[in-house]
């Protein structure tokens, strides 16, 4: 793969970040979007390979499907040629077996931090009904911000020394030092596989080592599925003992013994947080104890529902005193291991009377279950148990808010009647920085405040930056925000439009310093004579007094200029009006102008008839004498609906829109639309009722002058 290669005149490979078995990703740029970009491109020699590619899609069409902030997002997939590819967001930082490898355990704060955000993109995929199948630190990056995103949601990979294929031909499983028992031996998995996952990378990180390694593949595997739950040795660590706890039920053997959800795993790890002294969860070693083919008989005990180990030396029939002394040291073995048995039951024996909690024989009442309970709910079921209620809030992304995440006591707890039940309630998500939008357009800001997950409120303010620009947020960037707030955008509706004034009398060159200032074009092309204006002042303008101007619209206001009476002096004298009933009203327009007359208009709407388009009426009467530059108001018959301008020129369109009573005050191009340059259309559209004199604009094929 050549770098600064651009996939499909858009998404340019800047360098290389990384390579995986079937895909190489680069950091590029989104050249339409102008921002940065990762980019992941199937190798060439998987790409004639139907399967292979079909997979690549599978990972991009799954991760597309999910939106979290914990999971990495996926934008765009495609090809070019023979090459494949997806786009992906680009996290600003490094993975977190980068952070191992450099720091080797991480304390264990930081590591419980990392966890929850782990579970909470977990909890969010397992909803969507996706398992990612493949966690491990290389899989997990950290943003500088210290935000954990999860990658890699459902890829293949080729087999190699990291990964192994047990099950049918061609499905590959997650890497072997992670993956769980059922996983390694080809069974259905569930969201717990995953959890499992999760468990020896926080083991990993809290040890800064793995549970289980060996010389090959198959044997780390067979570890998974046989050798004891790993223990964290939390006295030499300095570990707490509810996170000891934790990891323990994360790795249990038996999927049923783990915790059925990635939600239940962040409560637990955040309440380890509050309460790091404290083991929610007794301590067990679930790995099953019988050989391989050995089948349990009946009334021995409950066999495990792991797969049993062979037995590496099969019985065999007696026939020498060398086979005597083999038995007898079986039958040794077999004693130190019933007293071994004996001593484990022993002990258990002692802690349960000892090493628990003794019942407590004054006690009279038992703690009731008030997790996920309102917590006015909470507080009465406490008080009318006989107890008191005390509350603690914490932030939250699963559990509503004012509702209870934990209690302790736990529920079923026998305790004196007046005894303090501790119940922390959410206080609903967290909080976190806002980022900074301003000059952002509006669709980008809200993209990426609703991916933060904040609701946005847009406040439109006339301003000089361009028309749909974020120019102000409320509250201010790098405040501390509570996810689910209201963002205020102020945006950019571009300069505030202007009113027309009365041009007539006016010398040309202030006239042109107000159109320069108030952003329209004027055309004093058009010449008159007239006895009233000296030469050079305007006599006559075709748009109305107050007609509203866009200042981006490129309007053009047409005036009739003086070249002062035909006799060399400006009396003033009086002309007859000319008679323009019936007229078209450029035609009609056009002998005012002649005349040396100032125009108004009004309008009359008609809903047939053949007076459409026409003056019915003008005032002052035709043949009556006034001063030129005195304004004649027509009244033009219009039916009241914007009229189809489709295929026209400019100009060709704003006349048959002053016909119909309109004004076209604005301009905007595409190049998506239409063709040849002319008019696509005009908002409002065709056919649309509209007040005669209103204003529209005009949408023209091609890019703007």
């Amino acid at each position: 793969m050549i770098e600064e290669h651009i996939f499909n005149d858009r998404y340019r490979l800047d360098r290389k970040l990384g390579e995986g078995g079937m895909a190489i990703v680069y950091c590029g740029t989104d050249t339409l979007l102008r921002r940065r970009v990762a980019v992941k491109v199937l190798r060439e020699q998987y790409a004639a390979d139907e399967e292979f590619v079909q997979r690549f899609y599978q990972e991009a069409e799954s991760a597309a499907r999910l939106s979290h902030p914990n999971i990495v997002t996926t934008y765009d997939l495609g090809h070019e040629g023979n090459l494949y590819y997806i786009v992906m967001e680009l996290v600003d930082g490094p993975s977190l077996a980068e952070i191992i490898a450099a720091d080797g355990k991480l304390p264990e704060p930081v590591a419980i931090y990392y966890a929850a955000q782990i579970c909470n993109g977990l909890a969010y995929a397992h909803r969507q009904g996706l398992l990612h199948r493949d966690i491990k630190p290389a899989n997990i990056l950290v943003a500088k911000d210290d935000v954990v995103k999860l990658s890699d949601f459902g890829i293949a990979r080729a087999v190699s020394t990291q990964t192994m294929a047990l099950t049918k031909p061609g499905i590959v499983m997650g890497s072997v030092y992670y993956i769980s028992p059922e996983q390694a031996q080809g069974l259905e998995l569930h969201g717990n596989s995953d959890l499992y996952s999760v468990g020896i990378v926080l083991f990993q990180m809290l040890t800064g080592k793995l549970p289980y390694t060996g010389e090959s593949p198959v044997t780390v595997a067979l570890k998974h599925i046989g050798d004891p739950v790993p223990q964290v040795d939390a006295e030499a660590l300095g570990i707490s003992a509810a996170v000891t706890a934790i990891v323990n039920k994360l790795l249990q053997k038996n999927p049923q013994n783990r915790f059925q959800s990635a939600a239940d795993v962040a409560s637990a790890l955040r309440e380890a947080r509050e309460r790091p002294s404290v083991a929610g969860y007794t301590l067990q070693n679930d790995a099953p104890t019988q050989p391989f083919g050995v089948v349990a008989r009946e009334g021995a005990g409950t066999p495990s529902q792991l797969p049993p180990r062979r037995s590496p030396m099969p019985d065999r029939a007696y026939t020498s005193i060398g086979d005597d002394e083999e038995r007898r040291a079986r039958s040794s073995t077999a004693i130190v291991v019933t007293l071994v048995m004996l001593a484990l039951l022993a002990t258990g024996i002692g802690y349960y009377l000892f090493g628990r909690q003794l019942p407590h024989f004054g006690a009279s009442t038992a703690v009731g279950n008030y997790r996920d309970m309102l917590d006015a709910d909470a507080q009465k079921a406490v008080v009318n148990a006989g107890l008191v209620a005390h509350f603690t809030k914490t932030a939250s992304d699963t559990v509503p808010v004012n509702h209870v995440v934990a209690q302790n006591p736990s529920a079923g707890t026998m305790v004196d009647p007046n005894s303090v039940v501790n119940l922390i309630v959410s206080n609903g998500l967290p909080a976190v920085g806002l980022r900074d939008v301003t000059n952002f357009t509006l669709n980008d800001a809200q993209r990426d405040l609703l991916y933060d997950k904040f609701n946005v409120h847009v406040v439109r303010k006339h301003d000089n930056a361009p028309k749909d620009t974020v120019i102000g947020e409320r509250p201010k960037a790098g405040s501390s925000v509570r996810q689910g707030s209201n963002i205020t955008l102020i945006v950019s509706d571009g300069p505030a439009p202007v009113t027309l004034p009365s041009l007539v009398g006016m010398k040309v060159d202030k006239a042109q310093a107000i159109a320069d200032k108030d952003g329209f074009t004027l055309d004093g092309t058009q010449q008159a004579a007239s006895q009233r204006y000296p030469a050079g002042v305007i006599i006559s303008q075709d748009a109305a007094v107050g007609t509203t101007i866009d200042r981006n619209a490129n309007m053009t206001v047409h005036v009739t200029v003086s070249t002062g009476s035909t006799n060399g002096t400006t009396t003033g004298a009086n002309a007859a009006v000319p008679n323009v009933q019936g007229r078209s009203y450029s035609d009609a327009v056009g002998a005012l102008r002649s005349a040396g007359f100032a125009i108004a208009v009004n309008y009359t709407i008609l809903r047939g008839g053949s007076n459409i388009g026409t003056v019915v009426a003008e005032q002052p009467q035709p043949q009556t004498q006034i001063a030129q530059g005195s304004t004649v108001t027509i009244t033009l018959a219009v039916t009241g609906e914007v009229p189809d301008t489709d295929g026209m020129t400019i100009d060709q369109a704003r006349a048959t829109l002053e016909s119909d009573g309109y004004v076209a005050t604005r301009i905007q191009y595409t190049t998506i639309e239409g063709s040849n340059g002319n008019v696509v259309r005009t908002d409002p559209e065709a056919g649309t009722q509209l007040a005669p004199g209103s204003s529209l604009t005009l949408l023209v094929n091609g890019t703007q002058p």
